[in-house]
């Protein structure tokens, strides 16, 4: 690659002139123009109203009032409206001790050092320079004096040397927006990091109790089962039942203490998760078991149109399009000449007596500037890799709206619909429990076989074992549908 450089330099001036080439560059600097594209906020589409209606419940969302959060500010404790103070005291727990939130916030505060980086090229650079230098010229060098002297000189140096690029075209303007704009998408992306961990730890907690629910069905259902096995054995030892329905009662029984056992190993991985979300060893961590005490809270939507200003991860993805925006500046400002300043002052003297006088003043003024005249496209290929590059941030910006939007209509219908799912399914419950009932009082009668017993028993158990489970799924659910909006409920954040 080959430039043209055009350079003035002054080293001796009189006092009270300004060197031609300092006032040519302070003519540009003051009408400094900025190439390049001004940045607009990509359009997105944003529904009217949401398709999905929320569950018969949320009735009562006028009693609600929804925030307003920016885009970089705290989520707010969103998990105090589901009032498990056990949960509140584990959330407070992670923004001081989980890890990946402190990878977060160490990121961003790079992203907000490297804004002063790039504000620094606005000013001078100054490099201040002290030298001292002792000489002695040989006595037998060509063309040395019939009488030489044996003196030894000095010199003394101090001075100052100004570098100072001139934004003529915006190039580094245009470098402080990128670099504040991706700060800016950092601590989008803290928020969305801590809004995750966040909601991870609530469907954690709530899949953890989810279990220890199922734990006690399965320890009630137990007793209930050797109860059974106790009576199907008296029948068998008074010879009305046979050994074949003492068999199957313990069958049944054994099968559903192996149950027992294996929620343990789900419980105990979800216990860990938990800790590890914490910053915890999990070792040094637990959770005393407990059915799940507290209903799904009516949480309000809102509008669509709120989405955009509710979630991080939108905004992030939004300034990110701003700082690509930036780059099609710095690419295009490659085209125009690069204007330099390098003023020079400074002492010289050859005795340190006299190096600080008048006389030992030195100043020099250089300027220049530089065009690129050839580099075969280069410019103009970065330039439409720049261009490229905001094309791809747009399109992630829209998809990531979009992506929010099948968030909010997916939790939406998922109440909605495991609402209507759980009532259903209560009545599947009372209706195999009175089977159960029935069935026990046939077969104590003689009326029936063990059989018929066995069967209810099993499907009482598993209806009361799904009913548990929408229970857990309908608590997720809100937990990610609180997520999908970003979050921000509650007086700390409206």
């Amino acid at each position: 690659m080959s430039g043209v450089v055009l350079r003035w330099e002054t080293d001796a001036m009189p006092k009270g002139h300004l060197p031609l080439a300092y006032l040519a560059c302070l003519t540009l600097a003051l009408t400094a123009c900025s190439v390049g594209p001004k940045y607009k906020r990509p359009e997105a589409q944003v529904p009217s109203a949401y398709k999905e209606l929320p569950p018969a419940s949320f009735e009562e969302l006028r009693s609600w009032k929804a925030a307003q959060p920016n885009d970089g500010a705290p989520r707010g404790t969103w998990w105090e409206v589901f009032g498990d103070p056990q949960l509140n005291a584990l959330e407070e727990q992670v923004d001081v001790s989980n890890q990946t939130l402190a990878v977060a916030e160490a990121q961003l505060r790079g992203a907000r050092a490297a804004i002063g980086v790039a504000r620094a090229a606005l000013f001078p650079t100054v490099t201040g320079t002290a030298s001292v230098t002792g000489a002695r010229q040989s006595l037998n060098r060509s063309g040395a004096p019939a009488k030489p002297s044996n003196e030894t000189r000095s010199d003394y140096l101090l001075s100052l040397d100004t570098s100072y690029e001139l934004d003529v075209w915006g190039r580094i303007r245009h470098n402080v927006e990128a670099s504040t704009a991706s700060a800016q998408a950092s601590a989008a992306d803290l928020e969305t990091a801590r809004l995750s961990i966040h909601a991870e730890l609530a469907t954690d907690y709530f899949v953890l109790h989810g279990l220890d629910a199922q734990q006690q069905l399965l320890a009630l259902t137990i007793a209930a089962f050797e109860t059974a096995l106790q009576l199907t054995t008296n029948r068998y030892n008074q010879g009305v039942a046979s050994q074949i329905e003492v068999l199957q009662a313990r069958t049944l029984l054994e099968t559903v203490r192996a149950q027992a056992i294996d929620l343990g190993v789900q419980r105990t991985q979800f216990e860990h998760a938990i800790a590890i979300l914490l910053g915890k060893p999990p070792a040094e961590f637990t959770i005393p078991p407990a059915p799940i005490a507290v209903q799904p809270p009516v949480i309000p939507a809102g509008l669509p149109s709120e989405l955009l200003e509710r979630r991080p991860d939108i905004a992030g993805a939004e300034r990110r399009v701003a700082a690509a925006n930036e780059q099609i500046g710095i690419a295009q400002a490659a085209f125009y000449p690069t204007v330099s300043l390098r003023p020079t002052i400074g002492l010289e003297s050859t005795s340190l007596s006299n190096l600080f006088s008048w006389p030992s003043a030195l100043w020099s003024f250089g300027s220049s500037l530089v065009q690129i005249a050839f580099d075969a496209g280069r410019r103009r290929a970065l330039t439409e890799q720049a261009i490229a590059a905001y094309d791809a941030t747009v399109a992630t910006y829209r998809q990531t709206v979009l992506t929010a939007f099948q968030g909010v209509e997916d939790n939406l219908a998922a109440l909605r619909i495991l609402e209507e799912e759980s009532q259903q399914q209560e009545k599947a419950v009372q209706a195999a429990e009175a089977a159960l009932l029935l069935a026990l009082n046939r077969y104590k009668a003689g009326v029936t076989t063990y059989l018929e017993v066995i069967t209810a028993q099993s499907a009482a158990l598993t209806a009361e074992r799904t009913a548990l489970d929408l229970s857990t799924r309908r608590m997720n659910a809100s937990v990610l549908l609180i997520k999908t909006l970003g979050g921000g409920w509650g007086a700390s954040s409206s």
